[in-house]
């Protein structure tokens, strides 16, 4: 289970304050920037740089490919 809040003079302070009991052990990890914010270090090729030259060439995927790739590549049963 994911809790967010912010820290205020050094106190962490959770949007929804009674989401956890008094005495409730808990582990912090930072995030650091807003959701969807963070940039690749410069530098650092992003995943589009890497794969860039494969963008398009599957030319006679099934419309459903996405979702279904396991029964096409091993026959398992289709979803959706």
């Amino acid at each position: 289970m994911t809790y967010r809040g912010k820290v205020k003079n050094g106190v962490v302070v959770l949007d929804k304050p009674d989401a956890l009991p008094d005495g409730a052990v808990v582990s912090v990890r930072a995030v650091s920037g807003a959701r969807g914010t963070a940039r690749p270090a410069k530098g650092t090729r992003t995943m589009y740089d890497r794969y860039k030259r494969c963008v398009g060439k599957a030319k006679s995927m099934p419309p459903d490919a996405s979702v279904n790739i396991d029964h096409y590549l091993y026959g398992a049963p289709k979803r959706k």
